[in-house]
């Protein structure tokens, strides 16, 4: 199994592997480019982002600065608007349902490391999944961590930071996020 086979099953795997070096910086560039494009010549904005998250639904803006890890394992639904800021650490899937908001500054991290230090230490990794459902708002400074779900119609708080599974139809906020309100 290649290094890249495992990292999208989230197995331990090397980062360091060649092909995932490789695809690592042409998302880079492709991301360094969207950030320089002025935010006026939006066709070629959108042209670039659909270089670098070619899995998006319609009407997705970012408004940059934006950065990720590859660009290919995020994928966004319709109606996403992304404001100031995003970092997306996509080493695995990241699901981002459709009429999704997301403030400044938000990380979404599905990258993760071992807790045993002498395995760390050897630079192996992995990633657990990140999915976001439909017609959620996610307040600006925000960290969600791997392997987290947010279920439809949510609203997470600005400066949360979200280490398990939020339930649909709830305000979750805090650190670690928790449910302070049911919509319903």
């Amino acid at each position: 199994m290649t290094e890249k086979e495992k990292m999208l099953n989230g197995e331990l795997y090397m980062g360091s592997d060649p092909v995932l070096s490789s695809e690592h910086l042409r998302s880079l560039k492709l991301w360094r480019e969207f950030n320089s494009v002025s935010p006026e010549d939006k066709e070629r904005k959108l042209e670039i982002l659909k270089k670098l998250c070619p899995n998006q639904g319609t009407n997705v803006w970012i408004s940059g600065p934006f950065y990720c890890d590859y660009g290919y394992n995020i994928h966004f639904g319709n109606n996403i608007y992304i404001n100031f800021n995003c970092t997306i650490l996509d080493v695995n899937k990241v699901t981002i349902g459709n009429d999704v908001l997301i403030g400044p500054s938000v990380e979404i991290y599905t990258a993760a490391h071992p807790m045993d230090w002498e395995e760390r230490a050897t630079r192996i990794e992995y990633g657990k999944p990140v999915t976001i459902g439909n017609n959620v708002w996610i307040g600006g400074n925000t960290t969600i961590c791997p392997g987290v779900t947010i279920g439809d119609r949510s609203v997470i708080g600005a400066g949360s930071v979200v280490t398990k599974d939020i339930p649909e139809d709830v305000v979750a906020a805090g650190n670690p996020a928790r449910v302070i309100r049911h919509l319903k």
